[in-house]
């Protein structure tokens, strides 16, 4: 029991891990489009928002529009192009928020159903980037037993399985959902372990604990490892056991991480300041 156990909490360990750093790209490119003098479209059709909005911010009534447009068309082209540019617009904070008001999350949704490969991987593309804002994960969640059937029943390394992946990763980033995972362990424990180099923790993960790093994602990536060492503290297993080489646990208690951690207890920001401080005891 108890190596099934420790091999449980790699592959949670993983999970939390895979794709993060797509995340904080995602958030990242977020934040340079939103200071860069994106503009506000005036009101146009809906057909039309979907043409060229890659650029563009859209207001509420824009947005409702476009999610009228998703919800009421058969059309496979026209129903991509909407997610993507939904998927886009999701990855601004208000926008997170007014999408879920407008009803939208369950819109997008129901979109992950579609036989459509193409359209499925927009849809939970949309998905990952709604579930950024904690209220989204609350309607988010009820969607995570069909995203986790389509991780596991696609073929490998597929742009699905890749997109679930990064729903998941930001579903399980509190402690909120992650028991969701629980009877799925095994089958995330095999992806990730026969998964190519985009499913797996690479190295560079440990990049995002620099100094110099955004404080916005350093207290992301900060508050996952929290929330790493709180389940291993509630398995009763200690950070200072071995782990697998290559897996998140690895990593994150190695010397080079702990050296991470050291430098940023003298970090500018206090709340970056202080999660490294609770976390430098674990090592």
């Amino acid at each position: 029991m108890g190596g099934a156990r420790d091999v449980g909490w790699v592959a949670a360990g993983l999970v939390l891990g895979a794709g993060a750093c797509y995340c904080i790209y995602r958030l990242t490119r977020g934040q340079q489009r939103g200071s860069g003098g994106r503009r506000l479209r005036p009101s146009r059709s809906a057909e039309d928002l979907t043409s060229d909005s890659c650029d563009d911010v859209l207001n509420a009534e824009q947005l409702q529009k476009l999610l009228y447009l998703l919800e009421s068309t058969d059309d496979p082209v026209i129903m991509e192009r909407a997610l993507v540019t939904l998927g886009n617009n999701a990855a601004f904070s208000a926008n997170q928020a007014v999408i879920r008001e407008l009803g939208g999350i369950p819109i997008v949704g129901d979109k992950i159903n579609n036989p459509n490969h193409s359209i499925k991987e927009k849809a939970l593309n949309a998905l990952n980037n709604l579930s950024v804002n904690v209220e989204n994960q609350i309607k988010i969640k009820v969607y995570i037993k069909q995203i986790c059937e389509d991780v596991f029943s696609g073929p490998l390394n597929s742009a699905v399985q890749l997109a679930g992946l990064r729903v998941l990763t930001n579903m399980t980033v509190t402690n909120d959902h992650q028991h969701m995972l629980k009877s799925y362990i095994t089958d995330l424990f095999q992806v990730l372990l026969t998964g190519n180099g985009n499913t797996k923790v690479d190295s560079s993960f440990l990049s995002l604990y620099d100094g110099h790093v955004a404080q916005e994602i350093l207290l992301r990536v900060l508050t996952l490892f929290q929330n790493i060492n709180n389940c291993l503290r509630m398995e009763g297993q200690l950070a200072t056991q071995p782990f697998s080489k290559g897996s998140l646990f690895f990593l994150l208690y190695g010397e080079e991480c702990a050296q991470k951690m050291r430098a940023l207890v003298y970090h500018h920001d206090v709340d970056v300041k202080e999660k490294a401080l609770t976390i430098i005891p674990k090592f």
